[in-house]
């Protein structure tokens, strides 16, 4: 690529903590040395903020698109000229409307390769839901927004540990039903083919943990366990893939075992979720796999609680960008190594051993055939005394 990478920045509620991270985490300095940073939101939000969390240094570059991206900058893509009210820590219509503009905004960018990858902002589920949103949240939506039967899988990672889920926001008590062969071989081939592509895993190992307390307990505490998991690991065993289990949530957790995996997987929101936040802490990503694009996110929600008070932490914003970036780079060069795989070589000894046996072989008949045939007298002495 001649140009830097362009990380689109969708600002996500505008009452949450979503500018402050993104703030700090692109106001950083060097950062614009890295990529290309355009920010889908107002210059009057920007501003706003700016004054309330005293970063008076902060700089940006006001744009109409981000095709007019200026390198070496922070761009902010202006996409409204309607003034929002911001009230910091309060949930609002107002805000779900300015949350769901931006993305629109940085999904269109995407599709019309202005920008590279998308990084979003935390909005609030709630106040999102319109006519034109009505989406659990980020992962469902850019499912249908990619179309042409796009998958999409949501993993959570850091540098150690990667967490796929084959049902994601669904009641507590829809969960179990959710839990199908088909759901479950799903989630373990999208996360071994995001392994392979997007963490340049070239045969990832798999942790699948069961859905019931101690694996069911041999059918005690269900039957998931026995009549699901089981046999879509074996089937994924018998493809050639490596996947293990199903381990016990509370167990492989306590233990080191989750980082003896290139991923795992679980099989509902919080099973995976919690404690992966309780070990990678601020330094956790969200990403969106199965996509024909890269999306991550903090793996935070609004903060409604400190919004506004100056007292965020970007990290997990701005491992977001570079984990986003990091990803392009890795399927990129996955694509390019897939379209142009090595031909198959041949290697001469092999031709000269294939020889040498054949010749051996054809040697061995032809002293068996002219040997002398043994009489019908001798093969019976013969037969008697192997069976003495």
């Amino acid at each position: 690529m001649s140009r830097p990478i362009r990380v689109g920045i969708t600002h996500g509620d505008i009452n949450g903590i979503g500018y402050e991270v993104i703030m700090k985490a692109v106001g950083a300095e060097g950062f614009t040395g890295i990529c290309t940073p355009v920010i889908f939101g107002t210059a009057r939000l920007v501003s706003f903020y700016r004054k309330q969390l005293g970063l008076n240094n902060f700089y940006f570059k006001q744009i109409s698109s981000a095709e007019n991206a200026a390198d070496g900058e922070i761009n902010v893509v202006n996409i409204s000229q309607e003034d929002w009210k911001v009230t910091p820590g309060v949930p609002s219509e107002e805000g779900g409307a300015a949350a769901l503009l931006s993305l629109e905004h940085g999904v269109q960018a995407l599709k019309d390769g202005h920008i590279d990858v998308l990084v979003t902002a935390p909005i609030d589920k709630h106040s999102i839901q319109s006519d034109t949103f009505a989406f659990p949240g980020h992962t469902e939506y850019l499912r249908e927004k990619a179309g042409e039967g796009s998958k999409s899988l949501m993993i959570l990672f850091d540098d150690h540990i990667r967490v796929a889920l084959v049902t994601t926001h669904l009641p507590i008590s829809e969960v179990a039903s959710a839990v199908t062969s088909d759901n479950v071989e799903e989630t373990v081939r999208l996360f071994e083919s995001a392994l392979r592509s997007d963490f340049a895993y070239e045969r990832p190992k798999i942790a699948v943990l069961a859905l019931n307390p101690h694996c069911g307990d041999n059918g005690l505490l269900g039957s998931e366990e026995k009549d699901v998991i089981s046999p879509v690991i074996e089937k994924c065993q018998t493809d050639g893939m490596l996947v293990f289990g199903p381990y016990s949530a509370d167990g492989f957790f306590a233990s080191d075992a989750c980082t003896r995996f290139d991923g795992v997987v679980a099989m509902y929101h919080d099973q995976g979720l919690a404690p992966f936040k309780a070990l990678a802490r601020e330094h956790g990503v969200n990403f969106t796999a199965g996509l024909p694009f890269v999306r991550t996110s903090p793996d935070h929600g609004t903060a409604y609680d400190i919004a506004g008070k100056g007292i965020a932490d970007p990290t997990s914003m701005r491992e977001a960008i570079y984990k986003a970036i990091d990803i392009f780079r890795r399927r990129g060069q996955f694509v390019r190594a897939s379209a142009n795989p090595l031909k198959k070589q041949s290697d001469p000894r092999k031709a000269d051993r294939e020889r040498a046996e054949k010749k051996k072989a054809a040697d061995e008949a032809q002293a068996s055939s002219s040997a002398e045939t043994p009489d019908s007298e001798s093969v019976r002495e013969t037969a008697e005394s192997i069976s003495d």
